[in-house]
């Protein structure tokens, strides 16, 4: 494998003092938060909401609406950065589609966030964010390119080249959870998100009842896909089917990000992340077979080193970077 090259930021990003402070707004489709932080990107302080899937866009707004007076007041911020999840155009702020919370495709954030907080706001897609965050401040410091895939309420992923994000032509880019994995049209989102591996582990405890993973589900009727963990642990074989099934999609995917890219380290981030070493373990022996014989053993494979944090960390550098 070629060495890896190093980068520096470039010299002309602005530079702030100690106290400058900035606002991260994270608009997921299970979660909503607001954060406070400083220019490196730092955390201080954290308001969250579960999203209300039932109201939609706009009691999301209403939600942000409520929180904005007493961030405002509390921290005289220079500028807001959002991660938002789905495409969007982040020249003006406006939402290109949500795919998971209705209301929102064609609303023009940014703006509607500037006349409510009156300092500058920058806007992007919540995975690009997050590879920003893990680029500056998590595994993929010093690479020279780092890809970033979050396994979430969807799959997402973002591209940072010399420190910052990579925009093709609008709206989004960088869209591995719509690559499809076959022609008939079955989507990585399909078999690589939380709610699809959620569903997966349902139908595996109903046909294997006597499992140790179907005893450490319970009673439980959502977001089963947590459990796989304890039944790793426990060494189930039904869930290290399941891990094993999730790795070689999920590795399929990353092989046609190689081809394409040959990012120095690729990134998992997100709820399903939190499967740690089983997961990377897996994710990288199966990417293996699926690569041109001189791209393996291919990228340096990572867990997100800012876990939830990514997309708050990177939408504070966002901020940061608008604000100069």
């Amino acid at each position: 494998m070629p060495q890896a090259r190093s980068w520096n930021p470039p010299r002309s990003l602005p530079e702030f003092g100690v106290d400058a402070t900035f606002l991260a707004l994270e608009i997921g489709g299970t979660k909503l938060q607001l954060f406070a932080g400083t220019a490196d990107g730092t955390i201080t302080r954290r308001w969250r909401h579960a999203v209300e899937r039932e109201s939609g866009a706009d009691g999301i707004r209403r939600q942000i609406e409520a929180w904005l007076p007493e961030a405002l007041r509390d921290h005289s911020p220079r500028a807001l950065g959002v991660g938002f999840g789905g495409p969007v155009d982040w020249r003006t702020g406006r939402i290109a589609k949500s795919h998971q919370i209705e209301g929102w495709s064609g609303f023009a954030l940014g703006p509607w966030l500037q006349e409510r907080c009156g300092i500058t706001v920058a806007v992007d897609n919540d995975a690009n964010v997050a590879a920003l965050g893990e680029a500056h401040r998590g595994q993929g410091r010093g690479a020279g390119t780092v890809f970033y895939v979050t396994l979430g309420s969807g799959v997402g992923g973002g591209l940072v080249i010399a420190g910052r994000i990579y925009h093709g032509a609008l709206p989004g880019e960088s869209e591995i959870g719509h690559v499809r994995l076959d022609k008939s049209g079955v989507l990585v989102e399909q078999r690589c998100s939380g709610w699809a591996v959620d569903r997966r582990v349902r139908e595996a405890i109903a046909l294997h009842p006597g499992s140790l993973l179907a005893q450490c589900v319970g009673s439980e009727t959502a977001g089963e896909a947590r459990f796989l963990l304890p039944a790793l642990q426990g060494e189930d074989p039904l869930a290290q089917a399941i891990v094993s099934e999730l790795a070689d999609n999920l590795a399929f995917a990353l092989s046609h990000v190689t081809h394409l890219v040959h990012p120095e380290r690729i990134v998992l981030g997100g709820g399903l992340s939190l499967l740690g070493e089983p997961l990377r373990l897996a994710v990288a022996e199966a990417l293996k077979p699926y690569l041109m014989e001189v791209f393996r053993p291919g990228p340096n494979l990572f867990l997100s080193g800012l876990r939830e944090d990514a997309v708050p960390t990177g939408a504070l550098l966002l901020a940061r970077d608008a604000a100069g």
